[in-house]
């Protein structure tokens, strides 16, 4: 009887527990829990719970038995319960994917129209049995060693070491003749290329160039995507789910990282290819170089004539004697060329570091291509820095020398500098920096408005390229640039008096552009000329700015529309969806912590370790070594700082090493000798360990990873991809993921899944590739065995 009470009293109890907590959440009319009532909740709910009696199933009827001898990756293969997701949710979440996806399309676009993309440019044929095969020349040398036909006659000797541009002759190049087509500058100030003289009449162009009110309207959509506030929540919390993934891979996999290097013969981080993607050749030197240079012209050859100013000519021995100094006087610290803590967030100090010991008569002696001397000494002083580095034989440099666009003779100068000095070498390569210095030369009078910097600097380009007799040592010279840099301070604040930007030729006052209308006309101009040079077989440019260093954001997104690959970038730190953006597009940013840690950022704030870990195609650059580094060979330098105070293992070297020369603009055919024949192809298939160092395992990680977040975005986006270059195939993504394999899961649009590939690769993989592969699962995989 008292049993039968007491358990008639606990089930009571327990209405009244539930109906209490039903009538709670019922009373409950804000969306938002207060305090009384969460604790309510918290305790009713306790209290519920612990009288429940165990409803659990014995293991054996539940749970596999064999569950030890298991494959654990049997386990990602079963189906699993689709998980609840509020529509509410749900659609915030297209509207972002949908966003997102609109912009990776819109650069696309944009690469695609100024055939910036891997296999548009004509010296990315490589296949010696095609006539239109880019020819190098001169060509790259031997290798210093070959594999001795037996054990015998293993000893080889070395290459003689030859001077720089030693086996360069300019009466052996090819000029091509005149080209039919005709070109001519339009209102806009943008260049069109036309087939005729009625085309020409008629404003009918051969080919398309985006306008500038499309440009403006695009890049407003990115700038209106970027600051949403769910987009960028979102794109955080990919971001930190990158990096917490690039941790959990580092755990697993580190020491087999390890053994895979191990078992790589002759191969380390010193001796794979590197490449300086951004280096200016006005201060490609160190101090110590260049004071030994200046100490043994004064030497050798004090009598010189080297400058003309104030209306006399004057030597070497008069011009150290009008500053009061002598060989012996002269040291690192009166040289002054470093950029110490004074120059920290002010870049009017460091211009004037260019200086030696403050004066400009010695910078335009020693360090200038245009000058009294036609640039003797900056030619001998370039080849004795060259010549290091073909030492090296592993270290690649692309210098970056100025176009000013104060006058169209600008290009003959220089290319007359590099041709008559014979500045050719297989390490080096060239891009033509413009200064974003409008306001300077308009107070100087030197042009009237915008249009006179546009024809400055793009007519030569254009006549050479319609005529290169017109320039022959300009076609040459062009043989070897890669493409175009913009360089400024980016700190200087923009101001904008326009409602609507005017054109190029009513931009006459003496405010300087803004670095977006910078971008649009070089991009814009650019295009045109890129098209007429693939029709010609001659070689195409991309457009590599200075962005992100400082100042404004949107800098980077006026670079994410028309730029193959930025230097700097330390500002997309602030803006994550654009970092977002520039992860999936895998943009190449070449990053100077050095340089970085003197000028706007301390060294250990620098972005460049996160960047690195979530997987951002990043590269170490030394910028300016007169000016940041100390020893002689500065790339070098820059990798064991970045090693020592981040603690980067020999594969974190050898992948941004590997980086540094996918972001750069040598040739197809030395890329596939210097990373592997099909470098180019995604994931561990493309990788040679042998050549590159890099572990298959951290390529595979990398490109499946890139792989899950572009699939993500484009599978749940309202809007289905209309480009070729974003995968948009959902049934290709299984649910679960499939784990890691032995062997690399490849779809057909997963081939050009690499950003900024062009379908001349695709076509070429998959002609090459795909034909020996077994289908899969009807045709959606294919399974490449490595």
């Amino acid at each position: 009887m008292l049993k039968e009470t007491v358990d008639s009293t606990q089930e009571d109890s327990e209405e009244q527990n539930t109906g209490s907590r039903k009538l709670s959440l019922n009373k409950l009319e804000s969306p938002y829990y207060s305090y009384h009532v969460d604790k309510t909740i918290l305790n009713n709910d306790s209290a519920y719970w612990a009288r429940q009696p165990a409803t659990a199933t014995p293991p054996s009827e539940n749970m596999p038995t064999d569950i030890g001898n298991r494959n654990i990756n049997d386990f990602a293969e079963e189906e699993t319960e689709e998980e609840f997701i509020d529509e509410n949710i749900q659609s915030e979440l297209e509207t972002i994917y949908t966003d997102f996806q609109k912009c990776l399309e819109l650069r696309d676009k944009y690469m695609e129209l100024s055939l910036q993309r891997l296999g548009d440019n004509p010296k990315d044929k490589d296949n010696p049995k095609d006539k239109d095969s880019w020819v190098i020349y001169p060509h790259p040398p031997k290798p210093t060693w070959e594999k001795p036909q037996s054990p015998y006659s293993s000893h080889k000797k070395y290459r003689e070491k030859t001077t720089v541009g030693e086996d360069f002759k300019f009466e052996e190049c090819y000029i091509p003749e005149e080209h039919k087509f005709l070109y001519a500058i339009d209102d806009n100030g943008v260049y069109q290329v036309y087939e005729n003289q009625e085309c020409l009449d008629q404003e009918k162009p051969a080919y398309t160039v985006p306008q500038s009110k499309e440009y403006f309207k695009d890049l407003d959509y990115i700038l209106k995507v970027i600051s949403d506030g769910p987009a960028k929540s979102y794109a955080y919390r990919r971001l930190r789910y990158l990096e917490g993934k690039w941790n959990m891979y580092v755990l697993l996999k580190e020491f087999q990282e390890m053994a895979d290097s191990k078992r790589v013969p002759h191969r380390d981080f010193y001796n794979v290819r590197k490449v300086d993607t951004h280096v200016h050749l006005s201060s490609c030197m160190n101090s110590k170089h260049l004071l030994r240079f200046i100490k043994s012209k004064l030497k050798k050859y004090p009598e010189d004539e080297v400058i003309y100013r104030d209306n006399q000519v004057l030597t070497l021995t008069k011009v150290f004697e009008s500053l009061k100094l002598t060989a012996y006087d002269l040291s690192i610290d009166t040289l002054d060329m470093h950029a110490h803590t004074d120059s920290f967030h002010r870049f009017d100090k460091f211009n004037l570091k260019y200086n030696p010991i403050g004066e400009s008569r010695l910078r335009e002696i020693f360090l200038k291509t245009d000058n009294y001397i036609n640039g003797r000494y900056m030619a001998e002083l370039t080849k004795e820095v060259i010549s290091d580095l073909e030492s090296s034989k592993y270290q690649m440099a692309e210098y970056r020398v100025s176009i000013y666009g104060r006058s169209k003779s600008e290009w003959d100068k220089l290319a007359k500098w590099v041709v008559n000095h014979k500045i050719f070498s297989p390490n080096v390569r060239w891009l033509i920096q413009v200064p974003r210095l409008y306001s300077v030369y308009k107070d100087a009078r030197t042009v009237e408005n915008f249009e006179d910097i546009i024809k400055n600097l793009f007519e030569p380009l254009y006549e050479v390229t319609k005529d290169p007799k017109t320039h022959p040592e300009l076609h040459i010279f062009l043989q070897r640039v890669v493409g175009f840099d913009s360089v400024d301070d980016e700190s200087k604040a923009e101001r904008r008096i326009h409602k609507k930007y005017p054109p190029p030729k009513g931009w006459d006052s003496n405010l300087n552009p803004p670095y977006s209308y910078y971008m649009y006309y070089m991009y814009a101009n650019m295009t045109s000329l890129n098209r007429w040079r693939k029709v010609r077989g001659f070689n195409t440019f991309v457009l590599r700015p200075h962005a992100g260093e400082a100042g404004d954001t949107d800098h980077l997104t006026s670079a994410f529309l028309t730029s193959q690959s930025i230097s700097h970038g330390i500002l997309l730190r602030k803006v994550p969806a654009l970092q977002y953006l520039y992860y999936l597009k895998q943009i190449g940013i070449a990053m100077s912590p050095l340089s970085n840690n003197a000028l706007f950022l301390n060294y250990e704030r620098n972005p460049f370790l996160s960047f690195f870990q979530k997987g951002l195609n990043i590269s170490l650059s030394t910028d300016d070594p007169l000016q940041f580094h100390f020893t002689k060979e500065p790339l070098i330098e820059e990798y064991s700082v970045a090693a020592q105070i981040w603690k980067l293992s020999s594969s974190d070297m050898c992948e941004l090493a590997r980086n540094s020369v996918i972001q750069s603009g040598f040739e197809m055919a030395v890329k596939k000798h210097w990373l592997g024949k099909e470098w180019y192809i995604p994931g561990k298939k493309g990788n040679d360990i042998h050549k590159t160092n890099v572990p298959d395992v951290r390529m595979e990680f990398r490109y499946e990873t890139l792989l899950e977040e572009i699939k993500m975005i484009s599978k749940y986006s309202s809007k289905k991809s209309s480009s070729p270059f974003i995968c948009n195939t959902i049934h290709m993504i299984p649910q679960p993921r499939p784990p890691v394999r032995s062997s690399s899961i490849l779809s057909e649009s997963d081939i050009s899944v690499i950003p900024g590939v062009s379908m001349f690769l695709a076509d070429k993989f998959k002609k090459e590739k795909l034909s020996t592969l077994d289908d899969k699962e009807e045709g959606d995989y294919f399974s490449i065995s490595l």
